[in-house]
């Protein structure tokens, strides 16, 4: 069984935005999907988000597929970091990885102050997706553009997505589920 995780960013919950729809959609796949709640914007750090995965990582396997939206893409750069488990597939969605402007970014700083270990984000999953959109209001294109640089992969540039939340009209997230679709 293929285990899939989907991250919300700041001020987020599982219930926002793509997350519900694209969960029944896996779900009907056969998909054990995995939506944590993790504490925001009170008590948002790295160390109380890893304390609630911590409570999940017996999922992470060479068959795992996580997905993170804005905050939550850039916890699951992090969770590559300290874990070794190789996973399948990583999904970014219009994350910041500390290229400002970032709105939200002094609530973020705390995910962001820290270099990135890229080698060893990169060792622990076979492969990565990167998505941003062209007018993102809370988390500029140099982000995606240099995050997918980074990763070694190309940039998926959808344009007028805003920040790929409801607000922008992102209730279903096909070209992702699509994506999903062929690598499971």
């Amino acid at each position: 069984m293929t285990n899939v995780f989907i991250f919300h960013g700041t001020a987020g919950h599982p219930e926002e935005n793509w997350f519900p729809w694209l969960k029944h959609e896996l779900e009907k796949l056969h998909c054990n999907v995995l939506v944590p709640q993790f504490p925001t914007p009170k008590n948002q750090n790295p160390k109380a988000w890893m304390t609630i995965f911590d409570q999940y990582k017996k999922y992470l396997d060479k068959n795992t597929i996580l997905i993170g939206h804005s905050l939550g893409g850039t916890f699951l750069l992090r969770i590559l970091e300290k874990y070794t488990e190789n996973i399948k597939v990583a999904l970014i969605i219009a994350s910041p990885i500390g290229i400002l402007p970032i709105k939200n970014y002094e609530t973020d700083k705390l995910f962001l102050n820290q270099p990135f270990n890229w080698e060893k984000i990169k060792k622990h999953c076979k492969s990565f997706f990167v998505f941003h959109s062209d007018n993102d209001p809370f988390v500029c294109l140099k982000n995606g553009e240099e995050l997918a640089s980074k990763l070694g992969t190309n940039l998926n540039l959808i344009s007028d997505a805003g920040h790929f939340n409801e607000k922008a009209g992102y209730t279903k997230f096909e070209e992702l589920l699509q994506l999903i679709k062929r690598i499971i």
